[in-house]
């Protein structure tokens, strides 16, 4: 595994935990579809399916978000309209489904460490 896919995974770890502790319950990881890849696919506090990116780098001039191309947004966008319209039991009728993305930038080492990464997390992108 490279470093690159390494630090990709820990990072996707990292925001699969953030996002339990804020009371989100994981469905999937790595869901491939016709399209591409979800990185993660949630149920929100709120009954909301979200469906995150999570895009992690090293500390730097460019941020994780700046990765979020429109051709990239375009194809997150089809690929979890693919896997919703496969999945209707899991859309609330009230909710409906969300894009989010997770943002990271790794400050430590050390994985274990709750601060590891700096995050930001954005609703409905």
């Amino acid at each position: 595994m490279t470093q690159k896919s390494e630090l990709g995974r820990e990072g996707e770890d990292f925001a699969a935990e953030y996002l339990k502790r804020k009371g989100y319950g994981v469905i999937e990881r790595n869901k491939r579809e016709k399209w591409g890849e979800l990185d993660i696919v949630v149920i929100a506090p709120d009954k909301t399916l979200v469906f995150v990116e999570v895009k992690t780098m090293r500390p730097g001039i460019l941020k994780p978000e700046d990765q979020m191309s429109g051709a990239k947004m375009k194809k997150f966008r089809r690929t979890a309209e693919i896997y919703a319209g496969s999945h209707e039991e899991l859309i609330s009728d009230k909710r409906g489904w969300r894009l989010d993305l997770v943002a990271l930038v790794k400050k430590s080492n050390g994985f274990a460490e709750a601060d590891a990464f700096e995050i930001r997390h954005y609703e409905n992108i």
